[in-house]
């Protein structure tokens, strides 16, 4: 069988070429990571069906509202273990996966009737996660959704089963959520989005995907229907008794005694489902995938393996990934690729041809490090067993075009602005345990310094002087990767003043060219991307209103603890 160190260490170069094992050397010996966290509780990968999530098709009529209910459920992750109680969309982990049409608004009454005590451990010295507030309070986030500030579940918004609601002020919205689904075909997904506790309330169940759908998506053939399967990743601990283990910090610092820098969890959970199978045709398939882990990072590779996952041999005589999209949506041109390297935040779709594979099984292996790139963390390695035994139900007509959709670039002239943004860590002088994150080196509740003006193209800079990889993403816009370049870390850091160390870099080869609203912020790198900040069609808005949106890195444990902004749009 194949050494899984040796899988591990494949995965320490990027898709662009980062050497990131060696970009910030001294701050990652400094990074101090807490003992590995496991659960005691072994799990034989592999044994249960992949489950399909169901789904909500909206009907286009005008003034469309759709309820949905968050509630406290049991569900089975796995075989061998007693059922496990859950929060879920609906009563279902993932939530439903909800299906609009581009240009068709729809509304969505987020109801809640979960009870009124955590599933998990709370840290009240967190920052919005005071003892005073309710313990169960939610507010739902469209990730990637061109909306209003007051449908975007702004994290202050938050509600309860009982009708309190969070500050004045904070924009909490009585009415149903209006989505416009003023966007081409994309891949969305919603989730919690609590300030303070949303690391706890997605981990309990709250999370689901959204599909917009277009003509032109329609007009490609695609693999549709039976073949067309989402795929939501996340990793999680469970006690003996099948319940969901969140750990509470060993050691950690006084300030926050509870909270945890980075999750990862002993299992990686597919639809909701420890490690599964899926029983497929000799035919082509579409998966959307998103990482919907609360830290973890995904590099995944197709390995040969027998019925039972074990991976017969190191060859790239697998099916390769032939991505035709991203966060944003559709990309200009399929890209082929053996490794998916997918960030907390992230969406991939991707087609997978399975033709002439009859009687073979594929496993899907990640050997990303956590954290990512620099390890200390368990390795959650069985993602999910492709078995290619069914027998082929009727030929397979869809196509993967060498061309999908238009695209248009964003291209800066001298008059376009652009922000300077520091992302940092606050670290315990002893270990370097980390105490904070922040973003402009600012917290949560001070003064908002990212104001443009509606309809503005602006770039992002974000100078990562920490060790760690940030998954930043930024509500309501789609951005495009405009590069990455090194720079001089201790210089920064002593002087403020960026100097470069080497010429800027390409986005790697699925980032470009191409739509996202989730980015890798490399450490050593400053990472820039270019966006307009357009509001929905038809937006009811008057000069000189300023609308309030956050952006955030998208590791909760981060994004709980400080390492999320408001910004405003100046109309």
């Amino acid at each position: 069988m194949l050494s899984r160190r040796r899988l591990l260490q494949r995965g320490l170069t990027s898709a662009a070429g980062l050497t990131l094992s060696k970009t910030v050397p001294a701050m990652q010996q400094a990074m101090a990571s807490p003992a590995q966290v496991r659960s005691g509780v072994k799990l034989t990968s592999y044994v249960d069906p992949l489950p399909i999530p169901p789904v909500i098709r909206t009907t286009g009529k005008p003034n469309e509202v759709i309820d949905v209910e968050m509630r406290q459920f049991q569900h089975k992750v796995h075989r061998d273990l007693p059922p496990t109680t859950l929060w879920g969309y609906n009563s279902s982990w993932p939530g439903p996966t909800i299906e609009a049409r581009s240009g068709q608004p729809l509304s969505i009454n987020w109801i809640s009737k979960l009870p009124t005590t955590h599933l998990l451990p709370i840290d009240h010295s967190i920052h919005g996660a005071e003892s005073s507030l309710p313990a169960v309070r939610n507010v739902a986030h469209l990730h990637g959704a061109c909306t209003m500030p007051d449908d975007d579940g702004y994290p202050e918004a938050w509600f309860t089963a009982q009708g309190e609601h969070g500050p004045h002020g904070a924009k909490f919205n009585p009415r149903p959520s209006t989505y416009p689904n003023c966007q081409p075909s994309t891949a969305l997904w919603y989730h919690d989005h609590c300030l303070g506790i949303t690391r706890l309330n997605v981990y309990a169940g709250l999370a689901g995907f959204y599909l917009i759908r277009d003509e032109a998506e329609k007009a490609l053939n695609l693999p549709q229907g039976d073949y067309e399967i989402p795929l939501m990743l996340q990793d999680r601990l469970f006690h003996h008794d099948g319940s969901l283990y969140y750990p509470k910090v060993i050691n950690g610092p006084k300030e926050h005694p509870i909270w945890i820098q980075e999750f990862y969890g002993d299992y990686n959970c597919v639809n909701g489902k420890v490690a599964p199978f899926l029983e497929v045709e000799p035919r082509r398939y579409r998966f959307r995938i998103v990482n919907a882990a609360n830290a973890r990072f995904y590099h995944l590779r197709l390995f040969n393996s027998d019925a039972t996952g074990k991976i017969q041999n190191d060859s790239f005589d697998t099916p390769s990934f032939q991505q035709i999209g991203t966060d944003g949506g559709l990309l200009p041109a399929p890209l082929q690729l053996h490794y998916l390297l997918i960030a907390p935040g992230e969406r991939f779709d991707i087609v997978i041809d399975f033709s002439g594979c009859e009687g073979k099984s594929f496993s899907l292996v990640n050997d990303a490090p956590a954290p990512y790139t620099m390890g200390g963390q368990y390795l959650a390695e069985d993602v999910l067993l492709f078995k290619v035994n069914k027998p082929l139900s009727s030929q397979d007509t869809s196509v993967v075009s060498e061309t999908l959709v238009p695209f248009e670039p964003l291209v800066p002239t001298y008059t376009t602005r652009e922000r300077l943004l520091l992302v940092s860590e606050k670290e315990r002088p002893s270990d370097g345990y980390v105490i904070t994150g922040l973003l402009g080196n600012a917290r949560w509740h001070e003064p908002i310094t990212e104001d443009p003006t509606a309809g503005s193209t602006e770039i992002w800079s974000f100078i990562n002087i920490t060790g760690d990889v940030h998954p930043l993403h930024i509500h309501l816009v789609r951005f495009q990767v405009l590069n990455r370049q090194t720079f001089d870390v201790p210089t920064y850091q002593q002087t403020g003043k960026l100097v470069f160390t080497g010429r800027p870099m390409a986005p790697e080869s699925n980032e470009r060219p191409a739509y996202k609203d989730t980015i890798k912020s490399y450490p050593g790198y400053v990472t820039r991307v270019i966006m307009r900040f357009d509001l929905p069609h038809g937006a009811q808005v008057s000069p000189g209103d300023e609308l309030l949106y956050v952006w955030h890195c998208h590791i909760l444990e981060h994004e709980d603890n400080e390492m999320m902004r408001p910004y405003k749009l100046i109309v």
